[in-house]
């Protein structure tokens, strides 16, 4: 009876354990700085810029799917770094009335 104990609790914790290892914020495509971006495995030096240049020049991110239209990006890397990423709603910079 105490081995039965024994590995139930050895189980939890190894769930309990696996579950905060993968418990991983996303980043915001349209904030992350680029050793934030390099923090993505695949991601590095000058692909990290490319996303930089990209959230530059075309004011930011709309969405996740845009990551695609980088350089060096393409639909298998997309498939890989799509769950690392969100984009947040833009804030607005005008206060509202009350």
């Amino acid at each position: 009876m105490n081995a039965v104990i024994r590995a139930f609790v050895l189980g939890v914790i190894l769930m309990l354990g696996m579950s905060s290892a993968y418990a991983v914020d996303k980043l915001d495509l349209n904030s992350a700085t680029a050793e934030q971006l390099q923090s993505v495995k695949g991601i590095g030096p000058k692909l990290a810029q490319a996303i930089e240049e990209y959230r530059k020049t075309h004011h930011g991110f709309k969405s996740v799917e845009e990551l695609k239209e980088v350089k060096g990006i393409g639909e298998k890397n997309y498939i890989t770094f799509k769950e690392h990423f969100v984009v947040e709603a833009a804030k607005s910079a005008t206060p509202t009335k009350k």
